[in-house]
């Protein structure tokens, strides 16, 4: 089979459009997974980079009940305005 190289630029350009377009609908349902309430969900390796904390730093936190989590199949999950909370009472305490 010999196709000419326009037609083999216009083949790939149409796959790459469609591959752009599995990109978004993938980032879409990514984005849909990763919310609750329309908020944004963080999973315990977010978190540990927000606030720059060890993961027993965190497990104390949860066990102390200062930080709400939530788990789904087995995983942890924080809400981004319960972190933000978190951070906001730490700073209203050390002043």
């Amino acid at each position: 089979m010999n196709i000419d190289r326009t037609e083999f630029i216009l083949w790939m350009q149409r796959i790459m459009t469609r591959f752009d377009i599995l990109s978004e609908k993938v980032k879409e349902n990514q984005s849909a997974l990763n919310s609750i309430d329309g908020e944004q969900l963080l999973d315990n390796q977010d978190v540990l980079q927000l606030l720059k904390i060890s993961s027993r730093s965190l497990q104390r936190y949860r066990s102390d009940k200062k930080l709400p989590y939530y788990t789904i199949s087995g995983k942890l999950y924080y809400k981004l305005s319960d972190v933000h909370e978190l951070i906001r009472n730490s700073f209203s305490r050390s002043n």
